[in-house]
């Protein structure tokens, strides 16, 4: 029978050091599929840097990339290796993850230690206390943070999507400051030539009093705007190199002197709302969430009555009686609280979530909808200062050339036209802006909205962390 005895304890313990071995850490950290997606999604290379040694290769890849000109393409893998706020987000794959490898740990035992002296007698108690409870749960705990686990891969994935698609976003402005500030400078030159020559033909009296304050009421309005103008580049500069995570002589970077041409022609997505919906990573992350509590409801129901369970090995021994050997098992009685509060606060979590889930396909379905018509109607605009007003502008010039020529008007009439083509180039600058900016934001709609319900989804994760069975 002691044999007997033994090998059943042989088997436990080797069951129990078989569940151990169970829950471990992945050689990655789960930052593959990050990887994967930047690389599917992107064309773009991850790294997370995690020693100083992967830090001096990343330093080196930034200072090869800054080297030259910074396209856009550049300035996206820039930021996907140099941001500081990105690598936080992949830190978080690795505190993700060692929580789901803590879920699908057996608890450890407990022992107890105690001794009582009764006059001259003196009693041993000791005791190995094991949680049953937990260790019943521990199968669903470990499926509930896989889930969120993958929860937090695909919001890293949106986090590595959000960060490209801004950075794109402020190159394109900080390209367009540029180079609108150009065209401001050449605006500031007509306007102080025309200032100039209005002070000395009012100083010898060919030109009025009026003529003369309106057009140094003009080379003021156009010193203004070229302030603005300085201070938009700035800003602008500034907003991409916070995104690049450049500091020091870094920030010294050379970027284009001019925006990419207008596309032959707009991308043609008749079923942008299907293809939205089949692959943006939000909407998938609201999937595992409702998964993940429907999982927490079911785990609430099973241990609805059992909130402390324990297993414990007793073993008392006195110095005047024999040892006695036993175990005992505590359960706390349901007399009061019968857990049916929690459970109802784990149905209204769960059908919290799936309004939130409905609530965030209607709102992708409306994004993108919003994206590709500001894409199109971007380009549209865009063509059109290009094929119509441009030329138009062009044409006006060189006719109002022909007519300085001919003596038919004036230097004064020649420059507000110059100012004018300039200023329709400008025209077609922003526009050409406004465009790139509306095809990253229609890529980034396509993937998914970093913006959206950030408030109800902290909630949901708060709720989450609050397992309803325990």
């Amino acid at each position: 029978m002691n044999g007997f005895i033994r090998v059943r304890q042989l088997g436990l313990c080797a069951g129990l050091l078989l569940l151990a071995g169970c829950a471990s850490f992945s050689r990655d950290g789960g930052f593959a599929v990050v990887e994967q997606a930047a690389e599917q999604q992107l064309d773009k290379q991850l790294s997370w840097s995690k020693t100083p040694e992967e830090r001096t290769v990343v330093a080196e890849r930034v200072t090869e990339l800054l080297a030259q000109p910074l396209s856009a393409d550049a300035a996206v893998q820039v930021a996907l290796l140099n941001n500081r706020g990105l690598q936080a987000s992949f830190d978080q794959l690795g505190i993700s993850e060692a929580e789901r490898v803590q879920a699908g740990r057996i608890p450890n035992p407990g022992f107890s230690f105690g001794r009582l002296e009764k006059g001259s007698e003196v009693e041993y108690e000791r005791g190995l206390h094991v949680n049953l409870a937990r260790l019943i749960a521990m199968p669903m705990t470990s499926g509930i943070e896989a889930k969120r686990f993958e929860q937090v891969q695909r919001q890293t994935s949106l986090a590595v999507f959000e960060l490209a698609s801004q950075t794109r976003k402020a190159w394109y402005r900080a390209v367009a400051a540029e180079e609108s500030l150009g065209f401001m400078r050449q605006v500031m030159d007509s306007a102080e030539i025309g200032a100039e020559l209005a002070r000395r033909l009012a100083a010898v009296g060919n030109y009025s009093k009026l003529q003369q304050a309106q057009e140094q009421s003009f080379y003021a309005e156009t010193g203004l705007a070229l302030i603005r103008a300085e201070q938009a580049r700035v800003q602008s500069r500034e907003q991409l190199t916070r995104l690049l995570g450049l500091w020091g002589e870094q920030i010294a970077y050379r970027l284009p002197e001019r925006l990419p041409e207008l596309p032959a022609q707009v991308e043609q997505l008749p079923d942008v709302e299907h293809q939205a919906m089949a692959q943006r990573l939000d909407i998938q992350a609201m999937r595992l969430d409702a998964e993940r509590l429907a999982r927490n409801l079911g785990l609430s129901k099973t241990t609805r009555f059992i909130n402390v369970l324990e297993l414990g090995a007793i073993s008392n021994k006195s110095n005047e009686e024999p040892t006695q050997r036993g175990y005992e098992i505590s359960v706390e009685l349901p007399l009061f609280d019968w857990s049916g509060a929690r459970v109802a606060k784990a149905e209204a979590q769960y059908r919290q979530m799936l309004n939130r889930a409905a609530e965030t396909a209607i709102n992708a379905r409306s994004q993108v909808r919003e994206a590709y018509l500001g894409y199109r109607s971007g380009y549209d605009i865009a063509r059109h200062y290009r094929d119509e007003v441009l030329p138009l502008r062009q044409r006006i010039a060189e006719e109002n050339i022909l007519r300085y020529n001919g003596m038919f008007i004036s230097t004064f009439e020649l420059l507000a036209d110059a100012r004018k083509q300039i200023l329709a180039v400008d025209g077609y600058l922003q526009a050409q802006r406004d465009f790139w900016i509306a095809k990253a934001d229609l890529d980034m709609s396509m993937l998914g909205a970093a913006n959206l319900s950030t408030s109800a989804g902290a909630a949901m994760s708060a709720a989450a962390d609050e397992p309803a069975g325990h």
